[in-house]
């Protein structure tokens, strides 16, 4: 089970998911999509990286202090439950995402306050409505 709420149980700014460009995903994930599997989306934290395809969400999260145990998950759109989101606000200066799929599991995803978190529940809305 990927322990995700950006990877790091802390309310810091620079902890939160980053927008990456596509090229800084890591170069394995290439290697795990399936044929017309294509990266729309790309964050990270300082390690850790969340990638949106056009058929779901990869949590890649990098263990150890070395950072060579790497931790692959894949969380299909079609096993979408529910998702919310909460904008950044003046105080509270991320944005959130929150997923919940079909066999209980619930993952939260903590952004940077740049992050257009709309675009991001638009994007999920297509592929699971």
């Amino acid at each position: 089970m990927a322990n995700i709420s950006t990877g790091i149980h802390m309310d810091s700014n620079f902890m939160n998911l980053k927008e990456i460009d596509k090229k800084e995903v890591r170069e394995e994930v290439d290697g795990l999509l399936i044929s017309g599997e294509k990266i729309i989306y790309a964050f990270q934290t300082i390690r850790d990286q969340v990638i949106f395809t056009n058929n779901r969400i990869f949590v890649v999260n990098v263990k150890g202090i070395s950072g060579k145990k790497v931790a692959y998950f894949s969380y299909p759109y079609s096993k979408i439950q529910y998702y919310g989101i909460e904008t950044a606000g003046l105080l509270d200066i991320d944005s959130e995402l929150i997923v919940a799929f079909s066999n209980g599991e619930i993952l939260q995803f903590d952004f940077k306050s740049n992050v257009d978190i709309k675009t991001i529940s638009s994007m999920i809305a297509k592929y699971i409505m």
